[in-house]
């Protein structure tokens, strides 16, 4: 046991009150009066000190049996430090150790468990990183469509029903210094070809009614054959080359592979998505570039080519861009065979502006040309074919984006020279639908002069069985025209559904043909 704390401090505290009071004693006495205070004192002292001399007994047992207590714990206390020692020993034995044992301390066990969770953890998260930026997508549509006012007996006419899906990768690469890379890749596989052969073999020009229809080429009706759209490369490279990347306001992407000249050329925020929007095709691109064949891809929508493109971000809100492309098309330049013989160029300009306070509107104005397209009624390329167009998109509400479209041939002899097309998309938040919308479009196909003077009697081309196909017996006047109403309704994020009507006049610029009505129901599951 320890001595009282406060022992030394009434030690200190009594000594000068001693001596005080010793060397008052020794003074000589002043008065008689003085006596009993000095015997008084006398007696106080005598007391404190016998009280003093108790206190140094007590501090002395004290420090005897604290001193007896420490001598009587020390091997306890030795174990104890031992025991400890050896267990930190197994620790640390353990923890150097890869395996895990029973034999362990608990401690190790779990240390070790949580390790491996991090790791676990940390491989997890290397994982991600790698993933980092991937970009995939897929959508399954199907289209349900009835025709009415078709001639009758025309071949597979009536109701039909398709569908298409189609898979999408972005892959980012390592950037090389500040230049930036990707890989795209589409997969696409469907049946059913919908009314399109039905309207063709009346005599449409444009109005191929379900642009989502698909059947990889040469497969049969039974087979739903999956095939490599598009894959294609592009670099992205910070101008001016060599400069400071974060303040760089212009950039220069060069594109090359398999790839759907749309994606890159004439498109159009309010008409281009056949899965969601517009579904007859002439709303879909330019009518003289895609059903007018100009473009020339092969059986399956798609053809090699190379895009370099210039843009210009110094006014942020209104950049705008200078795209030129080679691609390889026709019969065989669109598959690989000969895809440089007769290539399709295209140019193209386009710039956002911000009109009716500060909505965006994209403009867009391109031309092209072939060196060797083919005219109609012929079996391959004869001529020269060029022409322009525009495409341009406008909000001008929160919810109203109107667009229009025009193409116009310059050479080449064709069925249809000149197109139009415009319309507007409107969204449901008018009508307290914000995810749904509502789409109208007409569009006014012009037939050519060389079609013209061609009336009569004739086929203008043939199909992969050599037989003949767009035949006419009529004199070609004035323009095939087509109207397009939708609404898409969003039942969910991933499902929509679009009930759809479109109206055909004049099928092939036939100032006799009958109208033809078309009542369509689209579903779209996307992810």
């Amino acid at each position: 046991m320890k001595a009282p704390a406060h022992l030394p401090q009434l030690r200190q505290k009594l000594r000068p009150l001693a001596l005080a009071c010793a060397a008052a004693l020794a003074l000589p006495a002043v008065s008689a009066t003085a006596a009993p205070a000095k015997d008084e004192t006398l007696r106080l002292l005598e007391k404190m000190n016998a009280r003093l001399e108790q206190l140094e007994k007590r501090n002395a047992e004290l420090e005897r049996q604290i001193k007896a207590n420490a001598q009587a714990a020390a091997p306890a206390l030795e174990k104890r430090v031992k025991t400890l020692e050896e267990s930190q020993a197994r620790v640390e034995d353990g923890l150097n150790s890869a395996n895990v044992s029973e034999n362990e301390p608990e401690l190790t066990y779990r240390l070790k468990a949580i390790e491996m969770d991090t790791l676990s953890m940390k491989k997890a998260a290397k994982k991600v990183d790698a993933l980092d930026g991937i970009k995939a997508g897929m959508s399954l549509t199907t289209v349900a469509q009835h025709a009415s006012g078709l001639r009758s007996g025309t071949q597979d006419a009536g109701s039909q029903l398709n569908y298409r899906a189609d898979v999408t990768v972005e892959l980012p690469l390592d950037p090389i210094a500040d230049i930036d890379q990707r890989v795209f890749a589409h997969v696409r596989i469907g049946q059913g070809q919908g009314l399109n052969a039905p309207l063709t073999n009346q005599g449409a020009f444009g109005s191929a009614p379900n642009a989502v229809a698909f059947r990889a080429s040469g497969a049969s009706p039974d087979d739903s054959v999956a095939i490599l759209g598009q894959a294609w490369y592009q670099a992205s490279i910070p101008l001016p080359f060599g400069g400071f990347k974060p303040r760089s306001r212009e950039k220069l992407e060069i594109t090359f592979g398999k790839m759907d000249l749309f994606g890159f050329f004439d498109q159009n925020v309010a008409a281009g998505d056949e899965a969601r929007q517009f579904l007859n095709s002439v709303f879909v691109h330019n009518p003289l570039l895609d059903a007018g064949g100009q473009i020339g891809v092969d059986a399956n929508g798609f053809q090699p080519g190379f895009v370099a493109s210039y843009l210009n971000e110094f006014n942020k809100p209104e950049p705008w861009r200078l795209s030129f492309g080679v691609f390889g098309s026709g019969p065989k330049g669109s598959n690989y065979q000969r895809s440089l013989t007769s290539p399709l160029l295209m140019a193209q300009a386009e710039k956002t502006i911000r009109l009716f306070d500060g909505l965006a509107g994209n403009y867009r104005v391109y031309a092209w040309h072939r060196s060797k397209g083919i005219d109609f009624g012929a079996a391959e390329n004869v001529s020269k074919h060029s022409g322009w167009g525009f495409s341009a998109d406008q909000r001008v509400g929160d919810g109203i984006t109107l667009f229009t479209r025009y193409g116009q041939q310059i050479s080449g002899a064709v069925r249809f020279d000149r197109a139009l097309t415009v319309g507007s998309e409107l969204n449901g938040s008018y009508w307290s639908r914000g995810g749904d919308s509502l789409g109208v479009a007409y569009a006014s196909l012009h037939a050519s002069d060389e079609y013209r003077s061609a009336g009569g009697e004739g086929c203008l081309a043939t199909d992969s069985n050599g037989d003949p196909i767009n035949c006419f017996t009529y004199n070609p006047q004035g323009a095939e025209r087509i109207a397009e109403l939708y609404y898409r309704y969003r039942i969910t994020k991933q499902f929509e559904l679009s009930p759809n009507l479109q109206y055909m006049a004049k099928l092939g610029a036939n100032p006799d043909a009958s109208a033809v009505k078309i009542f369509g129901l689209r579903a779209q599951l996307a992810f």
